[in-house]
């Protein structure tokens, strides 16, 4: 039953309030004076307060303030004569949820008490999920500065209808953001529609993204709906943008102003309520001045960027991640995974990572499998290092930033190769092992000089 406190130095009205309250299914608890509102309110802890703004020694207003100080969201409700309306007003302004007049109508304080109720528990159920969501992000992501920050970006776009631009090296959780940020919003119970325009080919694209009518081209034997049709009401996530055409860009930027599609060999528009998330493992802002990327699109799409760190600039998440990764194998294994040995977390954390947090989970699932005893020693995570293993060991720990911006050039060159020899120079293979979009495979080896 809810406790709310009556604070009222006449007897006759605590009395009459007691009565009203009880048969309204409330617990009342009084008070005589301000003073004596306090001592009973932090031992009460009730869910609201009837508070007479007029009281001798302390009055209803400083009452309040000291109240709130005790708990900031509790609501107030003051009881007020007639004469005093403007500084019931005033206390509203000063925190108070509403205002009764004396002679008090029973109705409408049952009525006003029951929503200040409801306001509080709505709060705290909100902050509360708030807390949780922080948390179960903080497990997914981990808990260093920088991915405080996207968090924080996080909570502040989920729930808006802004469209954003997700930035970050490939295996950085771009995918994982997005999904987030859709089950955070008031689309949730909408569909979320992943659409990886690397993984489509370029003469598709159009058709895919806004569907076709029925003997559009050769091959079109029935209507098909889509990505955007499909995710109406919900959330598109369009992943790799920055392999998309600018014929297709143009279609986009059509569909993005006007929210309708134009389906392929289709004669009227189809209106689309969406939310656009788009990701991009590539400086957006660098392809526009290249001229790849049209300016007008980017502002429509990047209401709000969100930039996630590659791994090897958040080391210290490196422990935190990796015990994260060891449970889930040991449950997939179905073996009890119990530490990464203080040897093998050292070269972890050398190590420039690539592949980012993508890398680290796969490294900890083959390393899992070849411990024996729960522990990742050094020996279970060599084939990182090749023969430089023991040589890596040796390095010092700092700066890291220093050692990794170097490293991450080297490592990447060196996994280029080794993809290209294993595949004998099939780009399309050596791309795919490498988890990375053709486009980017062949920029990086032009851009290291790599001969096939």
């Amino acid at each position: 039953m809810n406790k709310v406190l009556i604070v009222d130095d006449e007897p006759v009205i605590r009395h009459f309030l007691i009565e009203v309250l009880e048969k309204n299914s409330f617990c009342p608890i009084e008070a005589t004076d301000g003073r004596n509102a306090i001592e009973v309110f932090e031992k009460e802890r009730p869910v609201g307060v009837l508070l007479d703004l007029i009281m001798p020694e302390m009055d209803g207003i400083k009452t309040m303030e000291e109240l709130k100080r005790i708990d900031p969201d509790i609501p107030i409700i003051i009881i007020t004569a007639y004469g005093d309306i403007p500084t019931a007003v005033d206390a509203m302004k000063l925190g108070a949820y509403d205002f009764i007049v004396k002679p008090i109508k029973i109705e409408r304080l049952i009525i006003t008490l029951k929503r200040a109720i409801e306001k509080l528990e709505l709060e705290r159920m909100v902050k509360r999920l708030n807390t949780e969501v922080e948390t179960s992000l903080e497990w997914l992501m981990g808990k260093s500065a920088v991915i405080k920050k996207v968090i924080k970006q996080i909570h502040q776009i989920a729930w808006s209808n802004f469209s954003l631009i997700i930035q970050g090296e490939t295996g950085t959780g771009k995918t994982l953001i997005a999904s987030v940020i859709h089950n955070l919003s008031k689309r949730s119970e909408k569909p979320f529609v992943k659409v990886d325009i690397s993984a489509i080919p370029e003469t598709l694209v159009e058709s895919e993204l806004f569907g076709y009518e029925k003997g559009a081209f050769t091959g079109a034997e029935k209507k098909k709906k889509g990505f955007f049709e499909l995710a109406h009401g919900g959330t598109i996530f369009i992943d790799e943008l920055q392999n998309m055409s600018p014929y297709v860009q143009s279609k986009l930027l059509n569909v993005v102003e006007e929210r309708r599609v134009y389906p392929l060999g289709g004669t009227h528009p189809i209106d689309v309520d969406v939310r656009i998330i788009a990701a991009t493992n590539s400086d957006i802002k660098k392809n526009i001045m290249e001229k790849k990327f049209r300016e007008d699109l980017f502002f429509r799409l990047g209401e709000f960027i969100i930039t996630l760190p590659p791994l090897r600039e958040r080391v210290e998440d490196i422990p935190f991640l990796a015990q994260r990764f060891l449970m889930e194998a040991g449950e997939e294994l179905n073996k009890q995974m119990r530490e990464v040995s203080d040897e093998a977390l050292n070269l972890l954390m050398r190590y420039p990572w690539p592949g980012n947090v993508r890398e680290l989970k796969n490294v900890l699932r083959r390393a899992s499998l070849l411990s024996d005893n729960g522990v990742i020693r050094p020996e279970h995570i060599e084939f990182l290092f090749g023969d430089r293993c023991e040589e890596v060991a040796r390095f010092p720990l700092l700066p890291l930033k220093e050692l990794s911006a170097i490293a991450a050039k080297n490592a990447e060159k060196c996994a280029i190769k080794k993809a290209l020899d294993m595949t004998r120079g099939n780009k399309s293979k050596a791309a795919s092992i490498l988890q990375i979009d053709y486009k980017t495979l062949l920029t990086k080896i032009k851009e290291f000089g790599i001969s096939i």
